[in-house]
């Protein structure tokens, strides 16, 4: 599994520093942007969790391509809940969906992690 994490931070990185035009502590005329620390992400894959860096820009913001697909995937999930939340569907059904699909919650309960965005958008 190191392995894997080692493949996608490398790939991450040099993502990274083609949309910049500079690499790590390199300085050319190209330059567009620089590297301002990173954040912590976890991927789940089938090989394990992958604990990644996510690197970020001084100006603007950066999401690696590599893993624009999950992003996706994770609004789908989220609108889904979202959806059975607004229908009263149980908590308890809600969180047999969330398993069925292979998504691990962060939360103790599926539902609660969306309460208080869908909440809010009811209400507008």
């Amino acid at each position: 599994m190191q392995e894997a994490e080692t493949i996608y931070q490398a790939l991450i990185d040099a993502e990274l520093s083609a949309v910049i035009g500079a690499g790590p502590h390199e300085r050319t005329a190209s330059r567009t942007n620089q590297r301002d620390g990173a954040r912590p992400r976890t991927i789940s894959t089938t090989a394990g969790d992958l604990e990644l860096r996510i690197p970020k820009l001084h100006t603007g913001s950066f999401f690696p391509a590599l893993l624009e697909g999950r992003r996706r995937v994770d609004r789908c999930l989220f609108a889904v809940v979202m959806e059975a939340y607004l229908h009263g569907t149980s908590t308890r059904k809600v969180d047999d969906l969330v398993k069925a699909l292979g998504a691990v919650a962060h939360h103790t309960n599926p539902t609660q992690a969306c309460r208080n965005p869908v909440t809010k958008s009811a209400a507008t």
